[in-house]
């Protein structure tokens, strides 16, 4: 595989185009992973759209949760999108460079969308909070002017910081390969390639990693402490199970996308291997993705009779 240096004043090879190993090691598998990616992104792309969809036209899903989880759906889908078409044209094509420009991109919307992700979590969890700890305040407190505005801040709260991420990154020099053993431009493998020390680079990422990740996942874990602590005091059987099973769909997802996506960033650099990346970055960016329409809708009373009168209706 062809990839471009150039020469700098310093006479040392500057990458200016990467290659995406991706799976190439795999290769009698290309175009089953290829139909098994496919099927995947199309899995998500309906299942999600089916639930916006739900949602928009459902008189009894008018409510702040069930529009949070439209803007989640909505993300998911933006979410893989930014991962999964480049992945299926490399493995089709079997051409896997990429440009350093086209690579930034990727990392940018893929860390933007990655922090929305976060504080969509951290939101959907103070929704839940509020409904079940104070639930004679909660139309007052979840109003729609509210629910805009935790949705809109959602989306753009985590833009500058990792636009600015993106931009000290890719300010780096890359000598040492031209080839990314991973299926996308994530942090991890990109800093492997650059020139010199980037102990300063990694610190930041750990850094805005804290800001961005564990900053709302102390918040969601509040959030749950108090949300169980308040369902245990109920007094009935029944009104537990139905308190629980409105937050354990929102947690079961919370666990999934935080539990790989801290493993990946966290863990020492030492214990970092190449085939472990791929799995552990593969759970948040697709496999988390497409099992979140069926955890919503197979453990939710409400949308599953959305479904039913849709189908019905047809």
């Amino acid at each position: 595989m062809k990839h471009k240096v150039k020469q700098t004043q310093d006479n040392v090879s500057t990458v200016n185009q990467f290659v995406l190993l991706g799976f190439s090691d795999l290769k009698d598998l290309q175009s089953f992973l290829f139909g098994v990616f496919l099927f995947i992104y199309m899995i998500i792309i309906s299942g999600n759209s089916l639930i916006i969809i739900l949602i928009r036209f459902d008189p009894a899903l008018q409510k702040p949760m069930y529009f949070f989880l439209a803007n989640f759906s909505f993300l998911e889908i933006c979410y893989v999108s930014v991962i999964l078409p480049r992945m299926l044209m490399n493995l089709w094509s079997q051409d896997r460079s990429i440009s350093l420009m086209a690579c930034a991109t990727q990392m940018c919307f893929f860390l933007v969308l990655a922090a929305t992700e976060c504080f969509l979590l951290a939101v959907m969890a103070c929704d839940r909070y509020v409904a079940i700890c104070n639930p004679l305040h909660y139309p007052l407190v979840m109003n729609q002017k509210i629910c805009v505005q935790l949705a809109v801040g959602s989306w753009i709260v985590g833009m500058p910081i990792q636009i600015g991420e993106t931009v000290q990154i890719f300010s780096l020099h890359f000598c040492n390969s031209s080839q990314i053993n991973h299926f996308f431009c994530d942090i991890p493998p990109i800093l492997k390639l650059a020139c010199g020390d980037t102990s300063l680079h990694e610190i930041i990422v750990y850094v805005v990693a804290m800001l961005i990740a564990a900053i709302p996942f102390m918040w969601i874990l509040a959030s749950y402490s108090k949300i169980i602590s308040t369902i245990l005091k109920l007094p009935t059987a029944s009104g537990r199970a139905k308190a629980f099973s409105t937050c354990s769909s929102h947690l079961l997802v919370v666990v999934l996308f935080f539990g790989s996506a801290t493993i990946t960033y966290f863990r020492p650099k030492s214990n970092h291997s190449a085939g472990s990346d791929k799995l552990l970055s593969l759970f948040y960016t697709i496999v988390t993705p497409m099992f979140n329409p069926m955890i919503y809708s197979l453990r939710n009373k409400d949308v599953i009779a959305a479904l039913r009168k849709l189908f019905l209706k047809r």
